[in-house]
């Protein structure tokens, strides 16, 4: 009796320690399984309008410039088909993003109408600050003040209705719809909620066909960003490898490390590239930056964005003098141009624009 005992209880012993190697061995595969790298090509359908190339355009020239507090200077209808007939050329580009839902955004929709131009069109609604982000913007050094918040929150508003009935009036050109640029970072001066955009996103899907992203920097996306995806038709991510620290020799690999941050972090997410590029001159980044090192990064994104089937809007079509203080002019915010401000072809451009 006494050895039939002692036979059950080293039995159950034996069952408990297997059932514990079991569970260790279970949650060591399931660490291991996080870990691995989830594939970042996608189908040919997950392209937006069919399309791997596109471009950021603004058409601010030398003494233009959007609503700053004291009114825009806008391009003019001829400029802004000069510049449309210029970075179509050929088919380089058919699609672009536009950042807001104005005056000049408006102008450049009915151009591309009127002028039957094989280009669509990534429309943007503005946000401007609902939270006050000094503490965490290096640039903001003191709280914006309350009055302005609840005035941003209506001009939000606003912004977004405009954005709808551009899409519905322009619905052949405008082939989807980005609410908010970088307004969900801590380090910008235009903080919006996340449940705020969330909210401001199922506003416009009621209302327009178009798919309806968010695009913001891919950091933000990987940690946070989980809520929002499962609201957006796609995710909308930026990558710029030389705006943190990096040189032309890690450019791609960074680039490619990025990417696939977001795409572990969110594997059943449709994926694009609305804002990467080099640019060509900064005092901020000395020999980093260079018209050659811009070429180079250009031409690699682009073929690897082919492979991988992810559309990718490559910042930006041409420079803008606006940006950044006037008194720097070799300031990186304007150097991230294809084209110079004056419409001059840059390395990376000059083959095809030789003439």
């Amino acid at each position: 009796m006494k050895n039939n005992l002692l036979l059950i209880l080293i039995s159950l012993a034996l069952l408990l320690a297997s059932c514990k190697n079991q569970n260790k061995k279970s949650k060591k595969d399931s660490v291991e399984n996080k870990s691995e790298n989830i594939e970042i090509k996608q189908s040919e359908n997950d392209l937006l309008n069919g399309t791997t190339r596109a471009v950021a355009y603004s058409g601010f020239r030398t003494g233009q410039h959007p609503d700053r507090g004291e009114g825009a200077v806008n391009p003019t209808d001829d400029q802004v088909l000069e510049d449309l007939q210029m970075i179509s050329k050929d088919s380089l580009f058919n699609m672009i993003r536009l950042y807001d839902s104005g005056e000049n955004s408006q102008a450049v929709l009915k151009i591309i109408e009127e002028n039957k131009l094989n280009i669509k069109v990534m429309l943007g609604m503005w946000l401007k600050a609902e939270l006050s982000a000094h503490e965490t913007c290096e640039w903001l050094t003191e709280p914006i003040a309350q009055e302005v918040l609840d005035a941003n929150s209506i001009a939000n508003q606003k912004e977004i209705e405009r954005g709808i009935l551009l899409a519905n009036k322009y619905n052949k050109t405008v082939v989807a719809v980005n609410v908010g640029n970088e307004a969900l970072v801590e380090w910008n001066d235009h903080k919006v909620d996340t449940d705020s955009i969330i909210s401001y996103v199922q506003k416009v899907q009621k209302e327009i066909e178009q798919p309806i992203t968010v695009a913001d920097n891919y950091e933000w996306w990987a940690a946070k960003g989980e809520k929002l995806a499962e609201t957006v038709d796609f995710v909308s991510i930026h990558v710029y490898p030389v705006w943190e620290g990096k040189d032309i020799d890690e450019a791609m690999s960074y680039t490619i490390e990025n990417v696939q941050k977001v795409r572990n972090a969110l594997p059943n997410s449709k994926l694009v590239i609305t804002e990467a590029g080099w640019a060509s001159e900064a005092i901020e980044f000395g020999v980093r930056a260079r018209e050659d090192k811009q070429e180079q990064y250009y031409k690699n994104l682009m073929a690897w964005s082919s492979e991988m089937n992810i559309t990718t809007f490559f910042f930006e079509a041409f420079d803008e003098d606006w940006k950044g203080e006037t008194a720097n002019p070799l300031g990186a915010e304007k150097h991230w141009g294809l084209f110079t401000v004056d419409r001059k072809p840059k390395k990376v451009m000059q083959e095809m624009f030789n003439n």
